[in-house]
């Protein structure tokens, strides 16, 4: 609690104060306790200081989000009220020629971070083009982005303008989040049959399967049943497709269950795919050229036998290699199991899942991740307990047990 200041520069002066790891150029204030925010944190600019610091009781000093890319629509600024829209640094304000601004709208891109620009877009411009520009800019597929507004999907095939959407309306993007090869393997002391069940809560929905069988409930439920064999391979019934693993993946369903951005992360103990996040306090954060090693120890620590150690490593390090330092965690085992449950008769000794959440952190953004980095160089065992397993019936050949790996790059 540090006292308001009616000039900005001296706002800032004192926000360096109380705030020295953040850079001056990075320092910037927020409030969301405005009518116009729409309950968003807003970026307050010096120009709008003087008319709006007497009607806020609290002001949020953060560090501003460097975009990796160039801004490639028309014009992106943060957005507040009074502000002049402005072009991105190093970028061309284009005007239309005939200044006809009726065919002109002037409105609020919320990202999945949070982060509000505004951008004055054609009224016929497609949701198709927005959602492709907003791709670029993230980093994503555009058929992992969805434009959201008044609560409801916008369709790629219709025009901005199709929409009753005014000067200064919010449209959210939505990127879908893909839990990636998620694999089972079954080890049984001698050959038996065995019913395997997976079932999603209505946030998830499976996308791909291996061997294919018939899902229900939306594309949330599936049922294998299999034979084990004692060299680890599965014989599944309906195909008679011998495998090494049962395997699946799944995105969110965005379209049921629509993101907020604004939403506060999840306790540690709740796993949820729309809003699965990592913060200081329950991540590490590594430099890439180390993630590999430590990620082998980790995995080895968590019962994961070589085979498995380096198909997980291997599947998730072209996504990894693209950061320079990824922050990551373990999701507790439980938590997982209330979001994707697993059903296996007869009844395994002992599960194991690993399921590992990472995302790409800027070299500039380190300084909000100390705590992150102080936890990467403790003793990979602490994570044995975070996720809840026991390594040593896991690899006890003697009993029925049961390996899954998987994970998820979050993307905001």
């Amino acid at each position: 609690m540090v006292k308001r200041q009616k000039s900005y520069n001296l706002m800032l002066d004192s926000a360096c104060k109380h705030f020295p790891n953040i850079p001056r150029d990075l320092v910037t204030l927020q409030t969301n306790q405005l009518d116009v925010c729409g309950g968003y944190y807003v970026d307050i600019t010096a120009e709008i200081w003087d008319d709006v610091v007497d009607l806020l009781n609290v002001v949020e000093v953060t560090r501003a989000e460097t975009l990796p890319v160039p801004l490639p629509l028309d014009a992106w600024a943060i957005s507040f009220p009074g502000n002049q829209l402005q072009s991105a640094p190093g970028q061309v304000n284009r005007q239309d020629s005939s200044n006809d601004l009726g065919d002109k709208l002037t409105i609020k891109v919320v990202f999945p971070s949070g982060q509000i620009q505004t951008a004055k877009i054609s009224r016929a411009m497609r949701v198709d083009e927005l959602v492709a520009d907003a791709s670029h800019i993230l980093g994503q597929r555009p058929t992992d982005v969805t434009a959201v507004w008044g609560g409801a999907i916008m369709r790629e095939d219709r025009s901005i303008g199709s929409y009753n959407i005014e000067d200064g309306d919010s449209i959210k993007l939505q990127v879908s989040l893909r839990f990636a090869k998620p694999v089972i393997y079954l080890y049984s002391p001698s050959e038996i049959d065995v019913s395997v069940k997976l079932s999603l809560i209505p946030e998830w929905s499976l996308s791909v399967i291996y061997p294919v069988v018939t899902t229900e409930g939306h594309g949330q439920h599936l049922e294998w049943n299999v034979r084990t064999h004692q060299d680890g391979s599965l014989t599944e019934h309906k195909s008679g497709l011998d495998v090494s693993y049962l395997f699946w993946e799944a995105e969110t369903n965005l379209e049921a269950f629509p993101r907020s951005p604004a939403s506060k992360p999840l306790p540690i103990n709740t796993f949820n795919p729309i809003s699965s996040s990592l913060d200081d306090m329950d991540s590490v954060v590594i430099s890439v050229d180390k993630v590999t090693v430590y990620l082998d120890k980790s995995l080895k620590a968590l019962g994961l036998h070589t085979e498995a150690r380096t198909s997980f490593i291997t599947y998730w390090l072209p996504s990894i290699l693209k950061h320079e330092y990824i922050a990551l965690r373990f999701v507790p085992q439980a938590a997982y199991e209330r979001a994707a449950s697993l059903t296996i008769s007869p009844q395994p000794d002992v599960v194991t899942r690993v399921c590992m959440l990472f995302k790409g952190i800027f070299k500039e953004h380190l300084g909000n991740w100390a705590n992150a980095q102080m936890q990467a160089e403790k003793d990979v065992a602490w994570w044995v307990d975070v996720v809840g397993v026991d390594p040593a019936r896991a690899g006890d050949v003697t009993l029925f047990r049961v390996l899954e790996w998987g994970g998820a790059e979050v993307l905001f």
